[in-house]
């Protein structure tokens, strides 16, 4: 597996891949900090990851369509197919790759709550607590890129199929408050709002630090991550 994290964090810097992601994120989440604290007033560190997070939206399917799809189109996935490296392993270091990326990004943000912290009190606990959320949220959407990657070998098909379902987890807290059907016993409604990735953000972005939240992140990334598992050894064997 560490081989495989190597192998993938060089390829996003050989590439343009992962200084665009870093980049691009640091940008807007620049102008978010210069709107919000600077001509705003705001000293939140919390409105401008609440913020960010939709830009984080549009970013992921940078850092996760290529994960599987490009080997896969290129038939060198057959290097790791028929190597005594399980699938568990190739996946976890593919996904690690890009959660690294990630996380070297949230670091770099860093610097804002620095910068508020000159001007304005800030909680520290807090600023801690909301990163927390914003790194399991970042964790969860690139699971579903990773998972989504493993189904095409077009990158571009990756990269849309992973921002509509992403997309879709945004919007499923509206579409659950519009539906109120029990059927065989399940509220409709209930089962909505718990694709619902975003609901449990807003906890974090308040400074709530709750074990039900921290809990969904890490088993909706964990289904993920199985199901993008048993995609590939479905191709490995033959059955898909």
């Amino acid at each position: 597996m560490t081989a495989v994290f190597k192998r993938e964090v060089r390829s996003y810097f050989l590439a343009p891949l992962g200084y665009v992601f870093i980049g691009a994120f640091m940008l807007v989440t620049g102008i978010l900090f210069s709107a919000n604290s600077i001509f705003g007033g705001d000293s939140s560190v919390a409105s401008i990851l609440d913020s960010a997070s939709f830009i984080f939206m549009l970013l992921v399917p940078i850092l996760t369509m290529r994960l599987f799809s490009e080997e896969r189109k290129a038939k060198t996935d057959q290097l790791w197919l028929t190597s005594p490296l399980s699938i568990t392993q190739v996946v976890l270091g593919k996904y690690f790759a890009a959660l690294f990326v990630f996380a070297v990004t949230l670091v770099l943000t860093a610097i804002y709550p620095i910068l508020i912290s000159i001007y304005a009190s800030i909680h520290i606990l807090e600023v801690l607590v909301e990163y927390l959320g914003f790194f399991l949220m970042g964790a969860t959407l690139i699971s579903v890129g990773t998972l989504i990657s493993t189904l095409t070998e077009n990158q571009v098909v990756a990269a849309v199929g992973t921002f509509g379902a992403i997309l879709i987890m945004w919007i499923m807290d509206f579409f659950a408050s519009m539906v109120n059907v029990t059927i065989i016993g399940i509220n409709l409604q209930d089962v909505l709002a718990w694709f619902s990735v975003y609901t449990r953000f807003d906890d974090f972005m308040m400074g709530i630090l709750a074990p039900a939240p921290v809990i969904y992140y890490l088993s909706f990334t964990a289904v993920c991550l199985f199901l993008a598992v048993r995609t590939i050894d479905k191709r490995r064997w033959g059955e898909g």
